[in-house]
């Protein structure tokens, strides 16, 4: 199927590993545009994907007790220069079950490109779920990405989600994710961004700490060049007792850039915790002079700084 094959070469072309559909082992999803592509499952995780009218509809589901040892792999893309695709996902996590999903969303000649995910997440009593996404986009920045989740972490259950966009242009980008936290659940959310040309980038993430003992934290990292803006909104509630929860959001700018932060804390109980911390602001200089007094030009040594912040 030449589809697959260009998404499976751009996945590569991306850093990905594109011989995962030749692991037996390894559970996928390949979606290009609203066509699936590919599909394997793995004993204990039950996967029922279809096309729709609109694009893809997914249901994933790990089962009691499951520990799936290799991560399942999610791809997601139109290798075109034009398309829409649109994604609505369930996953769920049974009680003690644990799985590492990496997605990967490729989209390397994105001219006019609409992508739209649409997910909702059950973590189960006692599991855990770790979520890698990246993005590639291409060099040409006319791409909207609008990614939705909504999470819920039940007791002691563990939820660790990662959105990187540092390769290619962004585009337009509207990050909005909304998790609750119950009692001993562990919620942490990143997200690391960079953002060149006209590109605009909003991300609006939200933790509920609803349960006694609940930990949260939003991590954020921006970096903008030339023309890019960024709103970064990191809104964490403390709503029980002994709940304990960070907002970090870190923004570099350079060029005519333009960079806004809003942390957002609201604590309900009185013996809940929870902080905040944003910081925007240019190249720290002294790294710069470090760098340059090493031999590097200036516009390479902003670039390891940058990158670095990233990391």
């Amino acid at each position: 199927m030449r589809e697959l094959h260009d998404l499976m070469e751009a996945l590569g072309d991306a850093g990905g590993d594109k011989t995962i559909l030749e692991n037996d082992e390894i559970a996928h999803l390949v979606a290009s545009g609203h066509k699936l592509l590919s599909m394997k499952s793995v004993e204990g995780l039950e996967v029922e994907a279809r096309e729709t009218l609109t694009g893809i509809s997914a249901k994933v589901t790990v089962k009691e007790g499951i520990k799936i040892k290799n991560p399942v792999h999610l791809c997601f893309g139109i290798p075109h220069k034009k398309g829409t695709q649109q994604i609505k996902m369930q996953v769920k996590l049974d009680k003690d079950a644990s799985a590492h999903f990496i997605a990967h969303c490729i989209f390397p000649k994105a001219e006019k490109v609409r992508h739209i995910m649409d997910a909702t997440v059950e973590i189960g009593e006692n599991a855990e779920m770790k979520y890698s996404e990246t993005h590639y986009h291409g060099l040409y920045g006319g791409i909207e990405v609008l990614p939705k989740s909504v999470v819920k972490v039940n007791r002691n259950g563990r939820y660790f989600s990662e959105f990187i966009l540092i390769g290619g242009r962004v585009g337009t980008l509207a990050i909005d994710y909304a998790v609750a936290a119950e009692e001993d659940a562990v919620a942490e959310l990143t997200a690391k961004v960079f953002g060149h040309g006209n590109d605009v980038i909003s991300i609006r993430e939200r933790v509920t700490l609803a349960g006694e003992n609940a930990r949260g934290l939003i991590k954020t990292r921006v970096a903008l060049e030339d023309e890019a803006t960024a709103e970064v909104t990191g809104i964490t509630e403390g709503n029980a007792a002994g709940a304990r929860g960070h907002v970090d959001c870190l923004e570099i700018v350079k060029d005519s850039a333009v960079a806004k932060a809003i942390p957002i804390i609201n604590v309900t109980n009185p013996l809940a915790k929870v902080t905040h911390e944003a910081a925007i602001g240019s190249v720290d200089k002294r790294q710069l002079e470090t760098l340059m007094a090493h031999g590097l030009t200036s516009e390479e040594a902003v670039d390891i700084i940058v990158r670095g912040v990233l990391r």
